[in-house]
């Protein structure tokens, strides 16, 4: 299986990838638009290519979908715009219905779209025979009481602020995550420098000290996402390297933002700021995880006096290369 997307659509196509593999077990390969054409990729009639887009016009993705076509893949299009041409191409589409986006940031789009890959990811896991029907109904269930937990993060959008008033001035951030929560922290960083202009890079926690540890000091804030899921052995692993990574960040005088659960307190006594998010099975938490830092990057670019809705130099839908 193969997933293309660009800039935003292409961070949900990473974290897809999480979904996919694990409950379907299928393995899946991701893939920038403007890169898949130009490598000659590995791709035939057994294969499946989903292409995601929030306009479904974008060039790059556009011509890695039909590169795929031709070389004999179904085409799967996630979209959110009726009637656009990635859908018209496409065998099949999966609408996100997250209705218009007139910003040029992609913000409840994103949402839309790591819905709709769980929802692929659950129904591949079925037919595949992976997956309980009680363990698909369970995480069905726990899907279903997102939309509550994004409101309650919502109604904190003041501590966002407050956060924002804080760093508004600082000109690089760094953003850390593992397994499905790093492509989480690139797309926070992507929010912050696309409406901001602030430079700030997405990293996976774990290849710190492969060089991001070398621009660690006392003026850098480093945004870790160190949520956990107590059902989940693995993720309570990750999050207990996390935490490792968190110190590490102390101890080399760096700013730590903590995104945790609801009720951390382990995170929260080595933390200098923390933004908690409600319980989820680990593979939803990105859903939530996004909304604040969504809400940080709006915040500070409105302190820095930025138009929000359209950055300089960029474009809501990229029709050329």
């Amino acid at each position: 299986m193969k997933i293309i997307a660009c800039g935003t659509s292409w961070h949900a196509a990473l974290a897809g990838k999480f979904m996919i593999e694990r409950l379907a077990q299928l393995p899946a390969e991701v893939d920038y638009g403007s890169e898949f054409r130009y490598r000659d990729p590995i791709i035939g009639k057994k294969s499946l290519a989903i292409a995601i887009s929030q306009s479904g016009e974008t060039a790059d993705t556009l011509a890695a979908e039909r590169e795929a076509r031709q070389k004999g893949a179904k085409i799967l299009a996630i979209c959110n715009v009726v009637g656009s041409m990635l859908t018209r191409e496409a065998n099949g589409t999966i609408y996100t219905h997250a209705g218009p986006e007139i910003g040029v940031a992609s913000t409840k789009a994103f949402t839309g779209q790591l819905t709709a890959l769980m929802l692929t990811a659950l129904y591949l896991a079925q037919v595949r025979g992976k997956l309980t029907p009680a363990a698909a109904k369970s995480l069905m269930q726990d899907l279903t009481r997102i939309p509550h937990k994004i409101e309650t993060i919502l109604q904190r959008d003041s501590a966002m602020e407050e956060l924002a008033r804080s760093f508004f001035r600082h000109t690089d951030f760094l953003y850390l995550g593992r397994g499905i929560h790093y492509p989480i922290a690139l797309e926070g960083a992507l929010k912050l420098k696309e409406i901001s202009y602030i430079h700030a890079e997405g990293y996976p926690a774990g290849e710190m000290k492969h060089g991001p540890n070398a621009l660690i000091d006392e003026n850098l804030p480093v945004v870790i996402i160190a949520t956990r899921d107590e059902s989940d052995p693995a993720s309570m692993t990750r999050y207990e390297k996390t935490i490792s990574n968190l110190q590490e960040v102390k101890a080399r005088d760096g700013i730590v933002i903590a995104v945790v659960t609801e009720g951390d307190r382990i995170a929260r006594d080595i933390a200098d700021h923390v933004i908690e998010v409600p319980a989820a099975p680990e593979l939803l938490s990105p859903i939530l995880e996004i909304v604040p830092l969504q809400l940080l990057a709006y915040h500070i670019a409105v302190r820095r006096g930025c138009d929000v809705d359209q950055p300089r130099n960029l474009a809501k839908s990229v029709t050329v290369e």
